[in-house]
Order: C-alpha cells, then structure tokens, then sequence
C-alpha cells in the first residue's frame, strides 16, 4: 500500500477514483437511492479535478482503492473501495491527512453511523448538526472537529 499526492488527474486516474467512489458508496450510504447515486456520480468528476488536494491509496498494482480530498485544514471526502473496507487503510490515508495536511474538520451524513464513528475513533467529535446536505438534500450533516 502507497499513498501518494495525485498531480496529474488524467482521465484514466478520474475513471478508477469514480470507481472507488461508487464501490464505497454503495457499500455505506444505505440511504441513497440508485436515482441518487447515479445523479451524484455526474458530479463526482468535476469534484476529483477541482479538490486542491487529492490523496490516493495504492495497492500492490498500483492501482486506487482510495482516496481523499482535502481542501485548506477541511476533510472534503475520503472514500475506499469496498473490497478494502475494514483493513486499515482509510486509517492510514487518514492519519496521513492529519499528519500531512493538517485536517482538523469535516462533515459526514448522519445516515452513514460506521462513517461518524470512524471518524470518533480517529479523534473527532460533532460540534453542529444541519437538516440538509451542502446542495440543500435532506441528508442531514454532522460537523466534526479533531479534539484538542
């Protein structure tokens, strides 16, 4: 496993990170429906081209089974592939993101409880609740904060 910053997102990179994406998705964001999934993977593209920062988890072929975006301090997605889930590998990219860019905040849907005590066993507690996601869907938001 090698994690490495992502500086050309070639279409093929954007291809295998979608794939990741849709794998872990599927595995963890019950609440969506397929309609759902599929209206968020059009966007998805756009938003692994756009995140300043674009961390990637490798395995032994070099090819992605995760991956997270960072903006500033902020976690803005960290997703890994369902093959995967559950081998401590979205603890090291994690760990790394704290370690390397500094995160100390980010939001996780209420539906996803493994996502929300991941990220409390990586140190972070909820500091403020919202109804609707970021595009105004009835996802409600956790904000977490690494505690000092």
């Amino acid at each position: 496993m090698k994690i490495i910053e992502a500086v050309d997102r070639n279409p093929c990179l954007i291809e295998q990170l979608l794939k990741v994406w849709e794998s872990s998705v599927r595995a963890t964001h019950l609440f969506l429906s397929e309609n759902e999934i599929q209206n968020i993977k059009k966007y998805v593209p756009q938003a692994l081209k756009e995140i300043p920062y674009l961390i990637i988890v490798e395995n032994e072929k070099q090819l992605p089974i995760g991956f997270m975006g960072i903006a500033e301090q902020h976690l803005e997605m960290l997703f890994i592939s369902n093959a995967e889930r559950g081998k401590g590998v979205g603890k090291e990219l994690f760990q790394y993101g704290i370690e390397q860019y500094s995160v100390n905040d980010l939001a996780v849907n209420e539906q996803n409880p493994l996502a929300k005590g991941f990220y409390e066993h990586m140190g972070f507690t909820v500091y403020k609740r919202t109804e609707l996601d970021e595009q105004g869907n009835p996802y409600p938001l956790l904000y977490m904060k690494r505690a000092c």
